[in-house]
């Protein structure tokens, strides 16, 4: 994704100078076979800074990302976004391997919203190419195909794409699934230095403990948003039990809630 993507009739999304906020959600609901998987969610995500998404399993956070893209069939609300540039990184499981291509190239495909299909990089994408490889290190892997790479490896090369969108805004569903400790370690470098160019960074995570340690704030969500803010208050026990016990009680066979349209002024 190197921009931003096609919404619904019934969702607003305004570029706007927000001053504290990279984006806000007012009344947001997310349907999939008009059955509500994200739930009149309102919470506000600080700019220049990292926020985790967090939340039992099923709770709606990769819809969430997704709708925050417009790739979620029905999406009803307001979305208001600062961000001029959005970078997104799905999960490893919805990206086909199998396709032949190498990882100097797979990472150059982070310039497409610039050259296109009939266009041609220029030595200066090629030159940003090379830079995002060996800031990730996999220097000597450029024309390794990516079918041969494990899974850490890979998530490597992913990241080096997303260097190369230079988004304003990078939401990353999972980014540590799977992959070893040192993986880890590096990638969490390299979204600190996200943060220190004061850019936006929100991720879907399941490691609490990582969480707490590296993200200042967090959105707890259980379908529906149980607190949003920052992290030390938000993981709190009693939040946390919460969302567990919404979680569970949740029922799959409810009919989607109708939320009246809501425009930017």
């Amino acid at each position: 994704a190197g921009g931003v993507g096609r919404y619904g009739a019934a969702v607003a999304l305004r570029l706007v100078g927000l001053m504290k906020s990279a984006l806000k959600l007012t009344d947001l609901t997310v349907s999939y076979d008009r059955h509500p998987a994200v739930h009149h969610v309102s919470a506000e995500i600080p700019a220049a800074e990292l926020t985790a998404i967090v939340g039992p399993n099923g709770a709606g956070k990769s819809t969430l990302l997704k709708a925050l893209l417009g790739l979620a069939p029905r999406i009803e609300g307001r979305i208001e976004c600062a961000a001029k540039r959005i970078a997104y990184l799905p999960q490893q499981a919805e990206i086909d391997r199998s396709f032949p291509i190498s990882v100097f190239d797979t990472v150059l495909l982070g310039r497409w919203s610039r050259f296109g299909g009939f266009g041609k990089a220029s030595s200066g994408d090629r030159h940003d190419a090379q830079h995002a490889i060996e800031a990730v290190g996999l220097s000597g892997f450029e024309r390794r195909p990516i079918d041969t790479l494990s899974v850490g490896q890979f998530q490597r090369v992913l990241f080096a794409r997303l260097l190369l969108q230079d988004a304003d805004l990078v939401l990353l569903d999972e980014p540590f699934a799977a992959i070893d400790a040192k993986t880890v370690a590096d990638l969490m470098d390299v979204i600190r230095r996200w943060r220190a160019e004061k850019r936006t960074v929100v991720a879907v995570l399941h490691d609490m403990d990582q969480v707490k340690r590296d993200f200042p704030n967090a959105l707890l969500l259980a379908r529906e948003l149980v607190d949003a803010g920052p992290t030390a208050r938000v993981l709190s026990s009693e939040n946390l039990l919460k969302a567990r016990a919404m979680a569970e009680a949740w029922d799959e066979h409810a009919g989607a809630c109708e939320v009246p349209m809501k425009l930017s002024a």
